[in-house]
C-alpha cells in the first residue's frame, strides 16, 4: 500500500472513529433521557397521564330537611324531573327544540338561553332545558326520545316547600349561587346547586348543605366520559327540627290571613316558640328557579309588605302593652302600692300641652290593678314622670324589651327601649318629661318586636323567670335552671290580677271578647297605638272612627295574653298593622289561638289517656 492510500486509509479510519462516537454519545443521551423519563420520574408523569385519563366530578348533596316538632316536612326535597339537550348529538339544535316543544312548553325566552349557553360552552356538555315536571310529561319525553336527538332525561333532587306560604318567612328560601357568593368551593359551581338565600335555609345553610361526593370517571381526550371507575356517594345535609307546631302555626296564620299582622306563641317556662306568623306572605317555591319579574314586583309593591317578617322585624310602639313595665318599676322603686290611688278625668297637662286620656269621661279614682284593666292613660302618664325614664328603661331591659336574641331568625330588629343617654346619643338633645310621659303609655320613642312582646309575657307569668325564646329542638340538650328576673312575687301578683280583668273584669277592655262556657280563663293587655298624632283641631272636631279613615292612617291593634289564668303554660303576642282597637281586634285572635292551643291540648290527652 503507497503513502497516500495510508494516509486516506487513516483518514476516514479516524471520521468513522469521530462518526461512531458521536452516534454512541447522542445515543447515551437518548436512552439516558428515557431512563429518566420511564424510571426516575415515572411516579410524575404515570399521575400526568392518568390525570389526562381520569376526571374527578362532584356529586351534590341531597339539602337536609326542616321539619315541624312532631316531624311533620317544612323544607325537604323532593324527586325533580329534567330534560337537558347535548347540542353536539343533535342535528340541528333549533329543529330539536322544535320538536320537544311538542311534548315541554318551552318559551322564546328559555329558547333564547339555551341558544346562548350552546354558543359559549362546549358542544358535548348538557344544557338544562326544563325542571320540576311532572312524571306524564316526563314519561311522554323518554318514550318519544327515538324523535328527540340529543335530549338527555334526568332525574335530581329539588328543594320544596309543602307549607308555601305558612312558614316562609320563617324558613325562608334557596336560590342559584351568584359570582358574589362564591368561595372557591367547587361544589358551589354545580350547574343545579341551591343554597340558603333567606331565613333558616340561609342561617344553617352549611349543616343543611351536606357534603359532596365524587365519581371517577374515564373520560377521552374530549372530555366526553366512556366509563364510570369508582364513586364516593355525597352525605346528605343534617335534619333540623324546630320548637314549631304546623297545626298551630296554621291556626295563627288563618285567622289573621286577610290583615297584614303577627302573630307569635311561646311556651312560657321552656321558651319554645309554637308559631312565628307574618301575614301576608309569599311562597318560597317560587324562589327555587327565579321568580318571575311579575311576582316579584307585585310582592314589593304591595302595601301590607308581604316580604317582611313582621313577627321579629317589625318594630312598633307597644302602646298600652308596656304599662306592665311601668307599674312594676313604680311597684319596685315604692312610689305605689298596690292601694294608692290616682285621679282620672281624662286630660293630664304635661308642660304646656294637654295629654288626653283614651276615656273622654275619664276613670275616676283608680289603683294600678284597676289602672292596667281599664288601661288608663293618665293614670300612667302620672306614674312615669314619677318613676322616670331610666327606671323604666331598666325594668323593660330586664324584660326583654330594647334586646336581639338571636336564636337563628334572620332579621331579628332590636326595637327601642329609650332613656336619657339613648335620646341624647341618638338626637343630640336632651330628654323632655313629654318624652317620659310618651313612654309612659308605650309611645314616643319606644318601639318593640311581636317576639319581644311575647317574651316579656312569658316572664311576667311564669314567676318572673329570664326565659329565653328558642326556635330549635334539640331533645339531648342539658336542662338548665332558668335565672330569676328578681322581681317582688307580690308585684308581679299585682300586675297579673290586672291582666287578668282585662278579659274577666266587666270594666276591662277586653271583657266583651273573653272566653265563656270554659272551664278555663286567659289573662292580656290590649294595646292601641296611634300612627301619626292627632291635632288639637281634629280632636275639637272630634277624631274619626278608625273604620272612617284610610288604612294607612288607622291605629295598630296589639294584645299580650296568657292561659290558662290557673297555672299559666303559653304566652302569646298579636300586632296588626292598622286593625283599630287592640281590644276588638287584637284581642279576640289572641282568644281564639290560645283557646285552640289550650283546647287542643286537652283533646291530645284525653285520647292519649285512652290508648
Amino acid at each position: 500500500m503507497n503513502p497516500s492510500d495510508k494516509n486516506k486509509l487513516k483518514s476516514y479510519t479516524r471520521r468513522a472513529t469521530l462518526l461512531s462516537g458521536g452516534m454512541l454519545l447522542l445515543s447515551s443521551a437518548l436512552v439516558g433521557r428515557m431512563y429518566y423519563l420511564q424510571v426516575t420520574s415515572r411516579s410524575q408523569y404515570e399521575l400526568l397521564a392518568d390525570r389526562n385519563r381520569i376526571s374527578m366530578r362532584l356529586l351534590a348533596p341531597k339539602r337536609g330537611e326542616i321539619l315541624d316538632r312532631f316531624g311533620r316536612p317544612i323544607a325537604t326535597s323532593t324527586t325533580d324531573y329534567r330534560v337537558n339537550v347535548i347540542p353536539e348529538e343533535t342535528k340541528e339544535l333549533q329543529e330539536t327544540l322544535k320538536t320537544l316543544g311538542e311534548y315541554i312548553p318551552i318559551s322564546d325566552r328559555d329558547n333564547q338561553r339555551i341558544t346562548k349557553a350552546a354558543a359559549k360552552q362546549r358542544s358535548f356538555l348538557p344544557i338544562s332545558v326544563a325542571n320540576n315536571l311532572d312524571w306524564e310529561t316526563f314519561s311522554n319525553v323518554n318514550v318519544n326520545m327515538p324523535d328527540l336527538p340529543g335530549i338527555q332525561p334526568d332525574v335530581g333532587t329539588s328543594r320544596y316547600y309543602p307549607e308555601r306560604e305558612l312558614a316562609a318567612h320563617l324558613v325562608g328560601y334557596v336560590g342559584s349561587v351568584s359570582e358574589e357568593e362564591l368561595t372557591g368551593d367547587p361544589l358551589l359551581e354545580l350547574p343545579e346547586f341551591k343554597i340558603g338565600k333567606n331565613g333558616i335555609e340561609k342561617v344553617l345553610d352549611d349543616k343543611l348543605r351536606g357534603s359532596a361526593g365524587n365519581t371517577k370517571v374515564e373520560v377521552n381526550v374530549l372530555g366526553r366520559v366512556i366509563r364510570e371507575l369508582s364513586r364516593q356517594d355525597s352525605i346528605p345535609g343534617d335534619v333540623t327540627s324546630l320548637t314549631i307546631d304546623l297545626e298551630i302555626q296554621k291556626f295563627a296564620a288563618n285567622r289573621v290571613h286577610d290583615e297584614s299582622a303577627a302573630i307569635v306563641v311561646m311556651n312560657i317556662h321552656s321558651g319554645e316558640l309554637l308559631a312565628v306568623a307574618s301575614t301576608p306572605s309569599f311562597d318560597p317555591n317560587d324562589f327555587h328557579n327565579g321568580i318571575s319579574q311579575k311576582k316579584w314586583d307585585g310582592l314589593r309593591g304591595d302595601i301590607r309588605k308581604p316580604l317582611i317578617n313582621k313577627a321579629v322585624s317589625g318594630q312598633y310602639s307597644p302602646g298600652s302593652t308596656f304599662k306592665m313595665m311601668v307599674a312594676l318599676a313604680g311597684l319596685e322603686e315604692g312610689i305605689i302600692t298596690a292601694d294608692d290611688t290616682k285621679y282620672c278625668n281624662s286630660q293630664y297637662r304635661i308642660g304646656n300641652r294637654i295629654a288626653h286620656c283614651w276615656n273622654k269621661n275619664g276613670h275616676g279614682r283608680i289603683n294600678v290593678v284597676q289602672a292596667l284593666a281599664q288601661s288608663c292613660d293618665v293614670y300612667f302618664y302620672d306614674l312615669a314622670l314619677e318613676v322616670g325614664i331610666d327606671k323604666i328603661h331598666d325594668m323593660a331591659a330586664r324584660f326583654g324589651l330594647g334586646n336581639r336574641f338571636d336564636i337563628g331568625i334572620m332579621s331579628e330588629a332590636k326595637g327601642i327601649n329609650p332613656n336619657e343617654e339613648w335620646k341624647l346619643g341618638a338626637q343630640g338633645v336632651r330628654w323632655q318629661g313629654g318624652d317620659t310621659a310618651n313612654a309612659g303609655i308605650g309611645q314616643g320613642f319606644v318601639s318593640t318586636t311581636p317576639l319581644q312582646l311575647v317574651v316579656m309575657a312569658a316572664r311576667l307569668v311564669n314567676g318572673g323567670k329570664s326565659v329565653q325564646p328558642k326556635i330549635f329542638l334539640d331533645d339531648n340538650e342539658p336542662k338548665t335552671v332558668v335565672p330569676d328576673i328578681g322581681i317582688n312575687p307580690a308585684h308581679l301578683r299585682t300586675v297579673l290580677q290586672g291582666m287578668d280583668d282585662v278579659y274577666n273584669h266587666p270594666r276591662g277592655t277586653a271583657f266583651p271578647y273573653r272566653i265563656r262556657n270554659k272551664d278555663y280563663k286567659l289573662g292580656g293587655k290590649t294595646g292601641t297605638t296611634q300612627v301619626r298624632r292627632i291635632s288639637v283641631a281634629e280632636r275639637q272636631e272630634g277624631v274619626r272612627k278608625n273604620e272612617e279613615k284610610e288604612w294607612i292612617e288607622r291605629d295598630h291593634a296589639l294584645f299580650v295574653g296568657y292561659g290558662p289564668v290557673e297555672n299559666p303554660k303559653y304566652a302569646v303576642s298579636v300586632l296588626v298593622e292598622h286593625g283599630g282597637g287592640g281590644s276588638s281586634v287584637a284581642s279576640p285572635v289572641a282568644r281564639d289561638v290560645l283557646e285552640y292551643i289550650l283546647d287542643k291540648e286537652k283533646a291530645d290527652t284525653e285520647i292519649g289517656s285512652t290508648v
